[in-house]
């Protein structure tokens, strides 16, 4: 049974991981095509969103501290934190989330879950003591986060849209 669970959640975590490969490479193409997502959200959303970034940011940092120390028990906390931030899992009424859904692309949630099973991953490889693994899902975390911010917040990142 434990088996099974980890090839089903290595393979989640391999779907996922291919997901973030593929809307990384298009994220940069759509970014002509696509746009900051915050001008269509409620101010609740906007409040909401602002918020998991800014805890998804601050996370990150910590878990890089965290890399570099070979603190592995709060490597898989932080990356936990980020996994349980996931805005649709966020105290949201039923019309939030409809709003949500109603204001943004489809491919901007796809990314966002993506990032969430990324961290989740990550999560598990600190459990498990792997730091290499450890390394690369975090470095795909940061490409994940910047491939988002390039379709969809250029007005927070102007950087990026260049």
């Amino acid at each position: 049974m434990i088996d099974t669970v980890g090839r089903t959640i290595r393979s989640r975590s391999a779907i996922a991981t291919l997901i973030v490969i593929s809307t990384g490479v298009s994220g940069l193409a759509m970014a002509q095509e696509s746009g900051p997502v915050s001008l269509d959200l409620t101010p609740k959303l906007q409040d909401l969103l602002l918020q998991e970034m800014q805890s998804i940011e601050q996370a990150s940092k910590n878990i890089l501290s965290a890399l570099i120390a070979g603190d592995d028990a709060r490597v898989a906390e932080l990356a936990q934190q980020i996994h349980d931030s996931f805005i649709m899992e966020q105290s949201m009424t039923p019309d939030d989330e409809q709003d949500l859904i109603a204001a943004v692309p489809e491919d901007f949630l796809t990314q966002d879950r993506a990032l969430h099973e990324l961290s989740h991953s990550l999560a598990e490889a600190a459990r498990d003591g792997d730091r290499a693994r450890q390394h690369a899902k975090f470095g795909a975390m940061i490409e994940a986060c910047t491939a988002c911010h390039t379709a969809y917040a250029t007005d927070r990142f102007p950087h990026l849209a260049k």
